[in-house]
């Protein structure tokens, strides 16, 4: 397969960035987007040119590192991860443009490298329970209802890939945001810092610069592990929740 690549090529944070062409031959349908990836980097470094930076790790659609934009699309064509995408979604003599995640609260921070430690910043600022030291508690001693541990599961899916934000044309976090908020405030362990956590973590999530919601539903559309947009609306009442119940204090 002969493709055609127009990738975002950016030296560092401060300077102007551009789209390069690229020819790349010989790729085969089975190769990952980042073999493929992989296969172009291969071939500048042996041109001794700059390879193309891209942030990766498992390659299992686990980690939530790779994050490309790819024709348009956050994580390209597919419903998966960049890691999890094939080039049989390709076909010969396709171009292909590769853009890194475009969002205010995303810097980049060279080539297809975005910095995205404010997400990290919004765990911190709650995604966490209390929990005592010692002995471990009897694994039954706090029984959960099968809806409730199915709803948390479910959110405790989002693996922060950031592709929710790439999606939206408001570059907002609420998916994210409420994906880790609500798999924590449905469980009893998560219940001492329930309001707490909502109000700081959203409160954190504003702080970073990310867009506001318009519910036009793109973020759940391009999550790669299918996070519901109905987070968005539970978490919008366990903020009204909380904040009604501080005003009450």
């Amino acid at each position: 397969m002969k493709l055609t690549l127009r990738v975002w090529r950016q030296k560092n944070a401060d300077a102007e960035g551009a789209m390069s062409t690229y020819e790349v031959d010989g790729i085969s349908s089975d190769m990952s987007f980042l073999e493929m990836l992989d296969t172009l980097n291969e071939e500048l470094i042996l041109k001794g040119e700059d390879p193309v930076a891209f942030d990766h790790d498992c390659r299992e659609g686990i980690c939530g590192a790779c994050s490309l934009v790819i024709n348009g699309d956050a994580h390209g064509p597919e419903r998966t991860t960049t890691c999890q995408l094939h080039m049989r979604s390709f076909k010969d003599g396709d171009t292909i443009d590769i853009e890194p995640w475009r969002a205010s609260a995303f810097p980049v921070i060279k080539d297809l490298v975005v910095d995205r430690s404010a997400f990290d910043r919004i765990i911190q600022a709650g995604g966490y329970i209390t929990a005592p030291t010692g002995t471990a508690p009897e694994a039954h001693a706090t029984p959960v209802p099968k809806p409730d541990a199915d709803y948390a599961f479910e959110h405790a899916e989002c693996i922060g890939c950031g592709a929710c934000v790439a999606a939206c044309p408001n570059g907002a976090a609420m998916l994210f945001t409420s994906a880790k908020i609500n798999h924590l405030n449905v469980l009893p362990q998560g219940a001492p810092e329930r309001e707490s956590r909502v109000l700081d973590m959203v409160a954190q999530m504003d702080d970073e610069g990310f867009g506001g919601c318009t519910l036009t539903g793109e973020c759940a559309t391009a999550c790669p592990k299918g996070i519901p947009l109905m987070s968005i609306t539970n978490m919008n009442r366990e903020w009204l929740r909380a904040t009604r119940k501080a005003g009450k204090r």
